[in-house]
């Protein structure tokens, strides 16, 4: 089969976690071991997060005052490149006869998407409120609550196309392992004059893997991210973690846009498509999410009249 995976921040740099090269390069090195599993039998198309590390960089290019701050598209081919850079070498060490790539590809986006005028996607590293509000203050940020500390969040417009989609295919096709899209690619829009040009936005990585999917005619999609499954009331008492939907009955629960939401609109949106399955379930449930064993499947043959759910 090829599989898209879209790889979530949680494989790079656990919740809480500092955000250091060494911490991130081991959790890195435990997902390589759980992809190159899966790799022998399937053709491995893999996206990954960037959130934490945009972020960073962002602060660290803002402390710098000898030069103007370097917008949000080019931090976001930076850690493309270095985060591709630790996924390459420790895929490779685990396969290392296996032809692999990294990309840093671009994502087109609509310049007038709404998603401007309302920051939701979350980057860098988690605060106190006390601290987040402050720092919002300073530097005319935009903060939310994530989970129980607060981040910043910038502009997510929608993806339309990749715009090396193409040559992303064709290197798949000719059997590399091909890892791009990282943090959902480089946004870019189209100016009058046909050209292109980079703009100040963090486009949602499932959301972009889902269009990646689609042009790479793929079979399954997979969003890896910190939980075992989709539930409904989670954190609550009666929490119910859910195995199998169709695209319409799991769109109809109430996620949160930063988080779940756009994973769920991301497999939804494939499947819709022509997709065979999506899923949604943690990293080191990845091999029986491939078998159907673990994880929230989606497929329109799911013809139970409720989404079931795991006992």
């Amino acid at each position: 089969m090829k599989i898209v995976i879209a790889l979530g921040g949680n494989a790079l740099l656990q919740r809480g976690q500092p955000l250091e090269a060494h911490i991130q390069r081991e959790n890195i090195r435990q997902a390589a071991k759980v992809i190159a599993q899966i790799s022998d039998d399937h053709q491995i198309i893999l996206t990954h997060g960037n959130g934490p590390q945009v972020g960073l960089l962002a602060l660290q290019n803002a402390a710098y005052e000898a030069v103007s701050p370097y917008p949000l598209d080019v931090l976001g081919a930076e850690t493309a490149g270095m985060i591709g850079y630790m996924l390459n070498m420790e895929i490779r060490n685990q396969r290392p006869k296996m032809p692999i790539v990294t990309m840093v590809t671009e994502t087109l986006v609509d310049i007038n998407d709404p998603a401007f005028e309302n920051p939701t996607k979350f980057v860098g590293p988690v605060y106190s409120k006390e601290d987040a509000l402050k720092l919002a203050a300073e530097k005319n940020w935009h903060v939310k609550a994530d989970g129980d500390y607060y981040r910043r969040v910038v502009p997510s417009p929608k993806p339309e196309k990749i715009v090396e989609g193409n040559t992303v295919r064709q290197l798949a096709d000719a059997g590399a392992l091909v890892i791009c899209s990282g943090g959902g690619g480089v946004p870019v829009c189209r100016q009058p004059d046909g050209t292109i040009d980079g703009v100040e936005a963090v486009v949602d990585k499932d959301l972009t893997a889902a269009i990646m999917a689609k042009q790479m005619q793929a079979d399954a999609l997979i969003i890896m991210t910190d939980v075992d499954s989709v539930s409904i009331n989670f954190g609550q008492p009666d929490q119910k973690e859910i195995s199998h939907a169709s695209p319409d009955q799991i769109c109809t629960l109430d996620l949160p846009a930063g988080s779940m939401g756009p994973k769920v609109e991301a497999a939804a949106d494939f499947v819709r498509a022509g997709g065979q399955y999506a899923a949604i379930g943690s990293l080191y449930d990845l091999e029986k999410i491939v078998t159907g064993e673990a994880g929230t499947r989606i497929t329109e043959a799911h013809s139970e009249p409720d989404m079931n759910f795991y006992q």
